[in-house]
């Protein structure tokens, strides 16, 4: 029986956005497969969480296409950003707390892609006038990183309505960014 890479991936990610700490038997189990058929495709849990972050990495990268971030007012542009990402939320919500990923000279150059793509969104506000220019774009890339994990964690808790996720990001991040017309 061939088994459908895909499927354990995506299998392994909501396990895992659920239980940071769950075991590759647990995984296995989850996906309905063995744990030595597991291994075979990803030889322990760096690999796994590797394969994991290039399927991230890969999701956000289209939403990015699906935003169309260099079209029209960069605050809607960053609305569209957010409702393409939420289906990838709470991935990018685990893969963030993955120090792994992020410590050393292997970090996934996937990474400096996405946030070069973020930071020119933001700069692009700046440039216009329609975002604050006292936050960096590299501080409002990280702080829509931060937000869409706290959503997605809020969201898999029942906290907050899936429904209001894209809405409470947005108002959140662009409330504190946009600039205030001046009395």
């Amino acid at each position: 029986m061939a088994v459908d890479r895909d499927h354990v991936l995506r299998t392994a990610a909501a396990l895992l956005t659920r239980r940071a700490t769950a075991t590759m038997d647990e995984v296995a189990r989850a996906a309905g497969i063995s744990r030595a058929t597991l291994h075979r495709h990803f030889a322990g849990r760096d690999a796994l969480i590797r394969a994991l972050e290039d399927l991230g990495i890969a999701e956000c990268e289209a939403a990015l296409e699906a935003a169309r971030p260099d079209e029209g007012p960069a605050a809607d542009a960053v609305r569209r950003l957010v409702r393409a990402l939420e289906p990838s939320a709470a991935l990018l919500a685990f893969l963030y707390t993955e120090n792994q990923l992020f410590e050393g000279e292997e970090q996934n150059e996937g990474w400096t892609r996405l946030d070069a793509r973020l930071a020119a969104l933001f700069r692009r506000g700046q440039d216009r006038g329609e975002f604050r220019i006292d936050l960096s774009p590299a501080w409002l890339t990280e702080a829509l990183y931060g937000l869409l994990g706290s959503g997605a964690w809020a969201v898999a808790e029942g906290r907050v309505a899936r429904n209001d996720f894209t809405y409470m990001i947005v108002e959140l991040l662009l409330g504190g960014v946009c600039r205030r017309e001046e009395p």
